[in-house]
């Protein structure tokens, strides 16, 4: 009697590959410092430009930033700071559109360094992870007028660990930030465009918008109590979403009085109208109550309505509002930058 005997292949399933650890396991609370400009001076005239631009070398993975802080610390070069408080920022380029965005404003003391701020002026970046990565092309400016200026120095430090969302993108709304004197002009009829249409992403878990804005210029009328605009008259300005107040900005006192570098060589302790001489000028970020996912919706940055009269208390006629504004959206999956159209 013949045996049968069966053989059976016996097929290996596939393993399951591992799963990724997620990039902030493992450096949760880690902090990451780079220096970039270092005693750059930066000056007009004798040789010195008001602006320079470099690229350096920063953290390579945005996800697992939960936030970046910017300093800036200034030192008087040999025989002494510029004598003015003026207006100055830093900027970083967007690959993709060729514009440099500004990240964060100061203005600079009367004639003195900023020692009295140990780190020197603190700037909460995070907002611009996403471009603030690998080599990174970085400009800063000072609109000083004299040969001396100051030198400028620039570090970041990445706090790393779970953000809130994985993935970033930002897009310009205004960059009328170039100088003081570029801004939107105030109380007469100009052709800045202050209005955009923008349209969310799709796969958006949250939206926000970024401004920064100073006032420039001595323009009259006064206000009741004699202050000239727009770096003195406190005024309310607001962020219509569909034609509707939505955001409202304070240009108010900010307590100059109380900064640290007390010792500076002017006219440093009054208020103006949201910023003060020897200071980071305020980041006013605005979050949408829903995330506005796949939301299309019409934007304008709107001045509280005032006219002027020509007239100037100082000699130069002409009142501005220096004005930057990005929108910023988040999501846990990759995410495009919003679309805007001018």
């Amino acid at each position: 009697m013949m045996a049968l005997v069966a053989i059976y292949s016996c097929k290996k399933e596939p393993e399951t590959p591992a799963s990724e650890p997620n990039p902030w396991e493992g450096v949760e609370g880690d902090i990451k410092e780079f220096q970039t400009f270092s005693n750059e001076r930066l000056a007009f005239g004798g040789g010195f430009s008001q602006a320079s631009v470099k690229t350096f070398a920063l953290h390579n993975e945005p996800r697992n930033v939960q936030n970046i802080k910017m300093y800036i610390k200034l030192n008087c070069p040999t025989g002494g700071c510029n004598a003015w408080d003026v207006f100055a920022n830093i900027k970083v380029k967007d690959a993709s559109s060729g514009l440099f965005y500004e990240i964060g404003r100061f203005i600079t003391p009367y004639g003195v360094d900023n020692s009295a701020f140990p780190d020197g002026y603190e700037i909460d970046v995070t907002d611009f992870k996403s471009l603030l990565k690998g080599n990174t092309e970085l400009r800063a400016y000072i609109e000083t007028w004299g040969s001396d200026g100051w030198e400028i120095s620039v570090s970041f430090k990445y706090l790393l660990g779970k953000p809130d969302y994985e993935y970033y993108a930002v897009n310009k709304l205004l960059n009328y930030d170039t100088n003081s004197l570029e801004g939107i002009p105030y109380g007469v009829t100009h052709n800045k465009d202050v209005t955009r249409t923008v349209t969310i992403p799709s796969n958006t878990a949250s939206t926000s918008i970024r401004t920064i804005i100073t006032g420039w210029g001595h323009t009259t009328p006064t206000d009741g109590d004699g202050r000239p605009c727009a770096e003195w008259c406190y005024r309310t300005h607001h962020i219509k979403i569909d034609g509707a107040d939505k955001f409202t900005h304070q240009m108010g006192a900010l307590g100059c009085a109380a900064n640290p570098t007390s010792n500076q060589a002017g006219n440093w302790r009054p208020d103006r109208a949201g910023w003060c001489p020897g200071m980071e000028v305020p980041v006013r970020t605005d979050v949408f109550e829903n995330s506005m996912a796949g939301a299309t919706f019409n934007y304008e940055y709107a001045l509280q309505p005032w006219t002027s009269n020509g007239g100037s208390t100082s000699g130069t006629v002409g009142a501005y509002y220096a004005t930057s504004s990005f929108v910023i959206v988040k999501s846990n999956e990759p995410i495009s930058k919003a679309t805007i159209i001018d």
